[in-house]
Protein backbone atom coordinates (compact mmCIF):
# COMPACT_ATOMS: atom_id res chain seq x y z
CA UNK A 1 0.00 0.00 0.00
CA UNK A 2 2.69 2.47 0.81
CA UNK A 3 4.41 2.33 -2.48
CA UNK A 4 1.28 2.37 -4.50
CA UNK A 5 0.67 5.36 -2.44
CA UNK A 6 4.19 6.62 -3.20
CA UNK A 7 3.86 5.76 -6.71
CA UNK A 8 0.72 7.19 -7.11
CA UNK A 9 1.83 10.43 -5.40
CA UNK A 10 4.99 10.21 -8.21
CA UNK A 11 2.67 10.19 -11.08
CA UNK A 12 0.44 13.17 -9.34
CA UNK A 13 3.72 15.15 -8.49
CA UNK A 14 5.41 14.57 -11.98
CA UNK A 15 1.52 15.87 -13.93
CA UNK A 16 1.52 19.17 -11.46
CA UNK A 17 4.65 19.20 -12.25
CA UNK A 18 3.90 20.72 -15.91
CA UNK A 19 6.00 22.30 -18.64
CA UNK A 20 7.43 25.11 -16.74
CA UNK A 21 8.68 22.80 -13.61
CA UNK A 22 10.46 20.55 -16.56
CA UNK A 23 11.96 23.46 -18.06
CA UNK A 24 13.59 24.26 -14.65
CA UNK A 25 14.31 21.33 -14.15
CA UNK A 26 15.84 21.49 -17.24
CA UNK A 27 17.77 24.72 -16.42
CA UNK A 28 19.02 23.10 -13.38
CA UNK A 29 20.63 20.23 -14.91
CA UNK A 30 22.41 22.57 -17.43
CA UNK A 31 23.49 24.89 -14.41
CA UNK A 32 25.24 21.65 -12.70
CA UNK A 33 26.87 20.72 -15.83
CA UNK A 34 28.35 23.99 -16.44
CA UNK A 35 29.04 23.78 -12.67
CA UNK A 36 30.93 20.37 -12.50
CA UNK A 37 32.89 21.25 -16.30
CA UNK A 38 35.14 24.05 -15.43
CA UNK A 39 38.06 22.67 -17.41
CA UNK A 40 40.20 25.40 -18.45
CA UNK A 41 43.02 25.40 -21.19
CA UNK A 42 46.96 24.57 -19.30
CA UNK A 43 50.25 26.17 -19.88
CA UNK A 44 51.57 23.76 -22.88
CA UNK A 45 48.17 22.20 -23.74
CA UNK A 46 46.67 22.42 -27.45
CA UNK A 47 43.73 25.48 -28.26
CA UNK A 48 40.63 24.29 -26.18
CA UNK A 49 37.54 24.70 -27.60
CA UNK A 50 34.46 23.90 -25.61
CA UNK A 51 31.03 25.37 -27.54
CA UNK A 52 28.46 27.33 -25.94
CA UNK A 53 26.60 23.43 -25.01
CA UNK A 54 27.32 22.39 -21.65
CA UNK A 55 28.37 18.74 -21.95
CA UNK A 56 27.76 18.47 -25.33
CA UNK A 57 29.73 20.86 -26.17
CA UNK A 58 30.53 21.26 -30.27
CA UNK A 59 28.60 18.28 -31.16
CA UNK A 60 26.04 19.66 -33.10
CA UNK A 61 28.10 21.30 -35.44
CA UNK A 62 30.66 18.62 -36.16
CA UNK A 63 27.42 16.11 -37.22
CA UNK A 64 25.87 18.78 -39.55
CA UNK A 65 29.23 18.74 -41.31
CA UNK A 66 32.56 16.96 -40.04
CA UNK A 67 34.98 18.33 -42.63
CA UNK A 68 33.81 21.58 -43.10
CA UNK A 69 33.61 22.16 -39.17
CA UNK A 70 37.28 20.39 -38.82
CA UNK A 71 38.64 22.63 -41.69
CA UNK A 72 37.59 25.91 -40.19
CA UNK A 73 38.63 24.62 -36.57
CA UNK A 74 42.15 23.85 -38.46
CA UNK A 75 42.49 27.61 -39.71
CA UNK A 76 41.43 29.03 -36.40
CA UNK A 77 43.56 27.05 -34.26
CA UNK A 78 46.63 25.61 -36.57
CA UNK A 79 46.69 21.56 -36.75
CA UNK A 80 46.23 20.42 -33.15
CA UNK A 81 43.67 21.35 -30.72
CA UNK A 82 41.07 19.87 -27.99
CA UNK A 83 37.54 19.96 -28.60
CA UNK A 84 35.00 18.88 -25.88
CA UNK A 85 32.20 16.06 -27.84
CA UNK A 86 29.59 14.79 -25.75
CA UNK A 87 30.93 14.99 -22.17
CA UNK A 88 34.84 14.03 -23.76
CA UNK A 89 37.75 15.73 -24.25
CA UNK A 90 39.69 14.90 -27.57
CA UNK A 91 42.85 16.26 -28.89
CA UNK A 92 42.48 16.07 -33.01
CA UNK A 93 46.00 15.79 -34.76
CA UNK A 94 45.52 16.97 -38.00
CA UNK A 95 49.26 17.26 -39.40
CA UNK A 96 50.16 14.11 -41.06
CA UNK A 97 53.49 14.54 -40.13
CA UNK A 98 52.59 13.79 -36.66
CA UNK A 99 50.69 10.76 -37.07
CA UNK A 100 53.44 8.73 -35.99
CA UNK A 101 53.45 10.60 -32.50
CA UNK A 102 49.82 8.05 -31.48
CA UNK A 103 52.00 5.05 -32.88
CA UNK A 104 55.03 5.57 -31.35
CA UNK A 105 53.22 6.26 -27.84
CA UNK A 106 51.36 3.24 -28.00
CA UNK A 107 51.68 2.92 -24.48
CA UNK A 108 50.58 5.29 -23.25
CA UNK A 109 48.13 5.83 -25.82
CA UNK A 110 45.85 2.83 -25.72
CA UNK A 111 43.57 1.12 -28.68
CA UNK A 112 42.25 -1.07 -26.57
CA UNK A 113 41.24 0.46 -23.25
CA UNK A 114 39.09 3.06 -25.72
CA UNK A 115 37.82 -0.02 -27.85
CA UNK A 116 36.66 -1.98 -25.06
CA UNK A 117 34.78 1.03 -22.91
CA UNK A 118 33.52 1.24 -26.46
CA UNK A 119 32.16 -1.74 -26.56
CA UNK A 120 30.63 -1.54 -22.90
CA UNK A 121 28.80 1.78 -24.02
CA UNK A 122 27.41 0.41 -27.86
CA UNK A 123 26.67 -2.99 -27.28
CA UNK A 124 26.58 -3.79 -23.46
CA UNK A 125 29.89 -5.81 -23.43
CA UNK A 126 31.43 -5.74 -20.08
CA UNK A 127 33.58 -8.54 -19.86
CA UNK A 128 36.21 -7.64 -22.11
CA UNK A 129 37.51 -4.94 -19.48
CA UNK A 130 38.12 -7.95 -17.22
CA UNK A 131 39.41 -10.95 -19.32
CA UNK A 132 42.59 -10.42 -21.09
CA UNK A 133 42.81 -14.01 -22.41
CA UNK A 134 39.33 -13.65 -23.70
CA UNK A 135 40.19 -10.65 -26.23
CA UNK A 136 43.54 -12.03 -26.75
CA UNK A 137 41.27 -15.39 -28.29
CA UNK A 138 39.07 -13.73 -29.83
CA UNK A 139 41.39 -11.52 -31.97
CA UNK A 140 43.51 -14.82 -33.10
CA UNK A 141 39.80 -15.62 -34.64
CA UNK A 142 40.71 -13.15 -37.08
CA UNK A 143 42.88 -15.70 -39.31
CA UNK A 144 39.59 -16.79 -40.43
CA UNK A 145 38.92 -13.58 -42.13
CA UNK A 146 42.41 -14.36 -44.13
CA UNK A 147 43.84 -16.46 -46.70
CA UNK A 148 41.97 -20.06 -47.39
CA UNK A 149 39.10 -19.08 -45.10
CA UNK A 150 38.63 -15.45 -46.65
CA UNK A 151 38.26 -17.80 -50.34
CA UNK A 152 35.72 -20.10 -48.88
CA UNK A 153 33.85 -16.48 -46.76
CA UNK A 154 34.18 -14.89 -50.27
CA UNK A 155 32.51 -18.12 -52.53
CA UNK A 156 29.08 -18.47 -49.56
CA UNK A 157 29.24 -14.27 -50.48
CA UNK A 158 29.12 -14.97 -53.99
CA UNK A 159 26.43 -17.96 -53.82
CA UNK A 160 24.20 -15.97 -51.43
CA UNK A 161 24.51 -12.72 -53.36
CA UNK A 162 23.06 -14.85 -56.28
CA UNK A 163 20.54 -16.17 -54.65
CA UNK A 164 19.24 -12.68 -52.91
CA UNK A 165 18.91 -11.29 -56.48
CA UNK A 166 17.55 -14.33 -58.41
CA UNK A 167 15.14 -15.07 -55.84
CA UNK A 168 13.56 -11.41 -56.33
CA UNK A 169 14.12 -11.41 -60.19
CA UNK A 170 12.57 -14.68 -60.90
CA UNK A 171 8.62 -14.06 -58.47
CA UNK A 172 8.91 -10.21 -59.85
CA UNK A 173 6.48 -9.55 -63.11
CA UNK A 174 6.87 -5.66 -62.58
CA UNK A 175 9.97 -3.93 -61.46
CA UNK A 176 9.71 -1.98 -58.11
CA UNK A 177 10.93 1.59 -57.14
CA UNK A 178 12.80 1.73 -53.83
CA UNK A 179 15.64 4.57 -52.63
CA UNK A 180 19.30 3.36 -53.26
CA UNK A 181 20.17 4.06 -49.65
CA UNK A 182 17.10 1.33 -48.53
CA UNK A 183 18.13 -0.96 -51.30
CA UNK A 184 22.23 -0.77 -50.24
CA UNK A 185 20.93 -1.17 -46.96
CA UNK A 186 19.05 -4.57 -47.72
CA UNK A 187 21.10 -6.10 -49.89
CA UNK A 188 24.53 -5.68 -48.26
CA UNK A 189 22.54 -6.55 -44.71
CA UNK A 190 21.14 -9.74 -45.55
CA UNK A 191 24.01 -11.13 -47.49
CA UNK A 192 26.23 -10.43 -44.74
CA UNK A 193 24.38 -12.06 -42.19
CA UNK A 194 23.33 -14.86 -44.27
CA UNK A 195 27.09 -15.15 -45.42
CA UNK A 196 28.71 -14.84 -41.31
CA UNK A 197 25.85 -16.41 -39.20
CA UNK A 198 23.71 -18.85 -41.63
CA UNK A 199 20.14 -19.04 -42.81
CA UNK A 200 17.29 -20.22 -41.14
CA UNK A 201 15.48 -21.95 -43.35
CA UNK A 202 11.81 -21.38 -41.64
CA UNK A 203 10.36 -18.08 -41.94
CA UNK A 204 13.69 -16.74 -43.26
CA UNK A 205 13.17 -13.40 -44.96
CA UNK A 206 10.66 -12.53 -42.02
CA UNK A 207 13.17 -12.85 -39.75
CA UNK A 208 16.55 -11.18 -41.84
CA UNK A 209 13.74 -8.12 -42.67
CA UNK A 210 12.94 -7.66 -38.14
CA UNK A 211 16.32 -7.69 -37.64
CA UNK A 212 17.47 -5.90 -40.45
CA UNK A 213 15.25 -2.56 -39.35
CA UNK A 214 15.97 -3.21 -35.64
CA UNK A 215 19.53 -3.13 -36.80
CA UNK A 216 19.04 0.76 -39.19
CA UNK A 217 17.67 1.61 -36.13
CA UNK A 218 20.16 0.83 -33.55
CA UNK A 219 22.67 2.47 -36.10
CA UNK A 220 20.95 5.31 -36.50
CA UNK A 221 21.12 5.97 -33.13
CA UNK A 222 25.31 4.95 -32.92
CA UNK A 223 27.04 8.43 -32.84
CA UNK A 224 24.37 9.60 -29.37
CA UNK A 225 24.86 5.40 -27.85
CA UNK A 226 28.76 5.73 -27.27
CA UNK A 227 28.93 9.28 -26.11
CA UNK A 228 28.10 9.60 -22.35
CA UNK A 229 24.52 10.78 -23.25
CA UNK A 230 22.54 8.25 -21.13
CA UNK A 231 21.26 5.59 -23.03
CA UNK A 232 17.56 6.09 -21.34
CA UNK A 233 17.41 9.27 -23.05
CA UNK A 234 17.85 7.97 -26.49
CA UNK A 235 14.60 6.80 -26.78
CA UNK A 236 13.73 3.18 -27.41
CA UNK A 237 17.23 2.62 -28.44
CA UNK A 238 18.27 0.47 -25.08
CA UNK A 239 15.04 -1.69 -25.98
CA UNK A 240 15.68 -2.02 -29.55
CA UNK A 241 19.63 -3.66 -28.25
CA UNK A 242 18.13 -6.03 -26.27
CA UNK A 243 15.92 -7.22 -28.83
CA UNK A 244 18.67 -7.93 -31.70
CA UNK A 245 20.34 -9.46 -28.59
CA UNK A 246 18.98 -11.63 -28.00
CA UNK A 247 17.97 -12.37 -31.80
CA UNK A 248 21.83 -13.27 -31.57
CA UNK A 249 21.79 -15.29 -28.55
CA UNK A 250 23.32 -18.99 -28.85
CA UNK A 251 20.26 -20.55 -29.13
CA UNK A 252 18.65 -18.42 -31.92
CA UNK A 253 22.18 -18.89 -33.98
CA UNK A 254 22.68 -22.55 -33.03
CA UNK A 255 19.64 -22.90 -35.43
CA UNK A 256 21.46 -21.82 -38.46
CA UNK A 257 22.68 -23.58 -41.68
CA UNK A 258 25.59 -22.60 -43.09
CA UNK A 259 27.84 -21.00 -40.59
CA UNK A 260 31.38 -19.15 -41.33
CA UNK A 261 34.75 -20.56 -39.82
CA UNK A 262 35.00 -16.92 -38.06
CA UNK A 263 31.71 -17.35 -36.43
CA UNK A 264 31.86 -20.75 -35.48
CA UNK A 265 35.75 -19.56 -33.81
CA UNK A 266 34.31 -16.51 -32.41
CA UNK A 267 31.44 -18.88 -30.48
CA UNK A 268 33.78 -21.29 -29.14
CA UNK A 269 35.94 -18.66 -27.55
CA UNK A 270 33.04 -17.28 -26.04
CA UNK A 271 31.30 -20.36 -24.70
CA UNK A 272 34.45 -20.79 -22.86
CA UNK A 273 34.37 -17.72 -21.06
CA UNK A 274 30.39 -17.42 -20.60
CA UNK A 275 27.33 -20.08 -20.07
CA UNK A 276 25.92 -20.99 -23.08
CA UNK A 277 22.68 -19.10 -22.16
CA UNK A 278 24.61 -15.91 -21.23
CA UNK A 279 23.01 -13.05 -23.64
CA UNK A 280 26.30 -11.10 -23.53
CA UNK A 281 27.05 -13.56 -26.53
CA UNK A 282 24.22 -12.17 -28.36
CA UNK A 283 25.97 -8.54 -27.13
CA UNK A 284 29.23 -9.79 -28.86
CA UNK A 285 27.97 -10.85 -31.97
CA UNK A 286 26.07 -7.83 -32.56
CA UNK A 287 29.21 -5.90 -31.82
CA UNK A 288 30.86 -8.04 -35.08
CA UNK A 289 27.72 -7.40 -37.18
CA UNK A 290 28.02 -4.15 -36.96
CA UNK A 291 32.15 -3.87 -37.59
CA UNK A 292 30.78 -5.59 -41.04
CA UNK A 293 27.78 -3.49 -41.76
CA UNK A 294 27.86 -0.26 -40.62
CA UNK A 295 31.02 0.86 -42.68
CA UNK A 296 29.85 -1.40 -45.70
CA UNK A 297 26.64 0.15 -46.23
CA UNK A 298 27.33 3.41 -46.75
CA UNK A 299 30.74 2.28 -49.08
CA UNK A 300 28.38 0.51 -51.63
CA UNK A 301 25.72 3.66 -51.25
CA UNK A 302 28.38 6.04 -52.03
CA UNK A 303 30.38 4.05 -54.84
CA UNK A 304 26.52 3.24 -56.44
CA UNK A 305 25.88 7.22 -55.83
CA UNK A 306 28.36 7.98 -58.18
CA UNK A 307 28.97 5.87 -60.66
CA UNK A 308 24.71 6.78 -61.40
CA UNK A 309 26.29 9.93 -61.85
CA UNK A 310 28.76 9.51 -64.20
CA UNK A 311 27.92 7.10 -67.20
CA UNK A 312 31.24 6.97 -68.61
CA UNK A 313 32.25 5.64 -65.52
CA UNK A 314 29.56 3.42 -64.77
CA UNK A 315 30.23 2.15 -68.82
CA UNK A 316 34.19 1.51 -68.05
CA UNK A 317 33.03 -0.38 -64.79
CA UNK A 318 30.59 -2.40 -66.61
CA UNK A 319 33.19 -3.44 -69.57
CA UNK A 320 35.84 -4.21 -67.52
CA UNK A 321 33.88 -6.54 -65.81
CA UNK A 322 32.48 -8.14 -69.05
CA UNK A 323 36.17 -8.52 -70.10
CA UNK A 324 37.23 -10.61 -67.09
CA UNK A 325 34.02 -12.97 -67.64
CA UNK A 326 34.85 -13.45 -70.87
CA UNK A 327 38.50 -14.30 -70.15
CA UNK A 328 36.80 -16.84 -67.82
CA UNK A 329 34.73 -18.22 -70.56
CA UNK A 330 31.40 -17.23 -68.07
CA UNK A 331 28.09 -15.63 -69.19
CA UNK A 332 25.74 -13.13 -67.46
CA UNK A 333 22.15 -14.02 -67.16
CA UNK A 334 20.21 -15.71 -64.98
CA UNK A 335 20.94 -19.52 -64.74
CA UNK A 336 24.41 -18.88 -65.67
CA UNK A 337 26.29 -18.88 -61.85
CA UNK A 338 29.45 -16.92 -61.80
CA UNK A 339 32.39 -17.38 -59.87
CA UNK A 340 35.50 -14.67 -59.44
CA UNK A 341 38.18 -15.49 -57.20
CA UNK A 342 39.68 -12.94 -55.05
CA UNK A 343 42.52 -12.75 -57.69
CA UNK A 344 39.89 -12.06 -60.16
CA UNK A 345 38.45 -9.34 -58.17
CA UNK A 346 41.57 -7.68 -57.03
CA UNK A 347 42.25 -7.24 -60.88
CA UNK A 348 38.81 -4.99 -61.43
CA UNK A 349 40.99 -1.57 -61.32
CA UNK A 350 38.25 0.46 -62.49
CA UNK A 351 35.73 -0.99 -59.71
CA UNK A 352 38.69 -0.84 -57.06
CA UNK A 353 39.11 2.99 -57.95
CA UNK A 354 35.41 3.68 -58.33
CA UNK A 355 35.35 2.86 -54.10
CA UNK A 356 38.54 4.27 -53.13
CA UNK A 357 37.16 7.70 -54.35
CA UNK A 358 33.87 7.48 -53.60
CA UNK A 359 35.42 6.79 -49.76
CA UNK A 360 37.73 10.02 -50.88
CA UNK A 361 34.63 12.01 -51.12
CA UNK A 362 32.41 10.59 -48.60
CA UNK A 363 34.25 8.53 -45.86
CA UNK A 364 34.90 10.41 -41.85
CA UNK A 365 37.05 8.01 -40.65
CA UNK A 366 38.43 8.29 -37.49
CA UNK A 367 41.64 6.68 -35.48
CA UNK A 368 41.20 7.34 -31.50
CA UNK A 369 43.48 6.51 -28.43
CA UNK A 370 42.64 6.73 -25.10
CA UNK A 371 45.07 8.86 -23.07
CA UNK A 372 46.30 6.96 -19.95
CA UNK A 373 48.43 8.80 -18.16
CA UNK A 374 49.29 12.48 -18.89
CA UNK A 375 52.02 12.97 -22.21
CA UNK A 376 53.79 15.48 -23.54
CA UNK A 377 53.79 14.89 -27.51
CA UNK A 378 57.17 16.34 -29.01
CA UNK A 379 56.54 17.72 -32.54
CA UNK A 380 59.28 19.69 -34.84
CA UNK A 381 56.21 22.43 -34.69
CA UNK A 382 56.48 22.14 -31.09
CA UNK A 383 55.42 20.57 -27.40
CA UNK A 384 51.99 19.92 -26.11
CA UNK A 385 50.67 18.04 -23.55
CA UNK A 386 47.79 15.64 -23.48
CA UNK A 387 45.63 15.13 -20.03
CA UNK A 388 44.92 11.45 -18.61
CA UNK A 389 41.21 10.58 -19.41
CA UNK A 390 41.58 12.83 -22.76
CA UNK A 391 41.29 11.06 -26.12
CA UNK A 392 43.33 11.51 -29.10
CA UNK A 393 42.39 11.13 -32.53
CA UNK A 394 44.04 11.51 -36.11
CA UNK A 395 41.29 12.85 -38.94
CA UNK A 396 42.71 11.41 -42.41
CA UNK A 397 39.78 12.90 -44.45
CA UNK A 398 41.56 17.00 -43.83
CA UNK A 399 44.15 15.30 -46.37
CA UNK A 400 41.05 14.10 -49.36
CA UNK A 401 40.59 17.78 -49.71
CA UNK A 402 44.30 18.95 -49.63
CA UNK A 403 44.80 20.35 -53.25
CA UNK A 404 48.76 19.55 -52.61
CA UNK A 405 47.85 15.61 -52.05
CA UNK A 406 44.45 15.66 -54.84
CA UNK A 407 44.34 18.18 -57.99
CA UNK A 408 41.03 19.96 -58.01
CA UNK A 409 39.83 17.58 -54.63
CA UNK A 410 36.63 18.90 -54.45
CA UNK A 411 35.63 17.53 -58.08
CA UNK A 412 34.67 13.70 -58.45
CA UNK A 413 37.78 12.54 -60.32
CA UNK A 414 35.44 9.64 -61.81
CA UNK A 415 37.51 10.38 -65.17
CA UNK A 416 38.77 6.91 -66.76
CA UNK A 417 42.18 8.15 -67.69
CA UNK A 418 42.88 9.27 -64.29
CA UNK A 419 41.87 5.68 -62.73
CA UNK A 420 45.20 4.56 -63.57
CA UNK A 421 46.92 6.66 -61.09
CA UNK A 422 44.13 5.45 -58.48
CA UNK A 423 46.15 2.15 -57.42
CA UNK A 424 46.99 -0.06 -53.89
CA UNK A 425 49.95 1.48 -52.24
CA UNK A 426 48.87 5.35 -53.32
CA UNK A 427 47.99 8.00 -50.63
CA UNK A 428 44.41 7.49 -51.24
CA UNK A 429 44.61 3.86 -50.64
CA UNK A 430 46.40 4.65 -47.29
CA UNK A 431 44.27 7.68 -45.85
CA UNK A 432 40.48 6.38 -46.63
CA UNK A 433 40.73 3.18 -44.09
CA UNK A 434 37.36 2.69 -42.84
CA UNK A 435 38.08 2.30 -38.84
CA UNK A 436 36.12 0.25 -36.63
CA UNK A 437 35.83 -1.37 -33.66
CA UNK A 438 37.53 -4.40 -34.11
CA UNK A 439 40.27 -3.26 -35.51
CA UNK A 440 43.90 -3.26 -33.62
Amino acid sequence: MAGEMSAATGRFSLERLGLPGLALAAALLLLALCLLDRRTRRPGEPPLIKGWLPYLGVVLKLRKDPLSFMKTLQKQHGDTFTVLLGGKYITFILDPFQYQLVIKNHKQLSFRLFSNKLLEKAFSISQLQKNHDMNDELHLCYQFLQGKSLDILLESMMQNLKQVFESQLLKTTSWDTAQLYPFCSSIIFEITFTTIYGKVLVCDNKFISELRDDFLKFDDKFAYLVSNIPIELLGNVKSIRKKIIKCLSSENLAKMQGRSEVFQSRQDVLEKYYIHEDLEIGAHHLGFLWASVANTIPTMFWAMYYLLRHPEAMAAVRDEIDRLLQSTGQKKGSGFPIHLTREQLDSLICLESTIFEALRLSSYSTTIRFVEEDLTLSAETGDYCVRKGDLVAIFPPILHGDPEIFEAPELELMNIKDWKLIHPGSSLNTTSEIHHLHAN
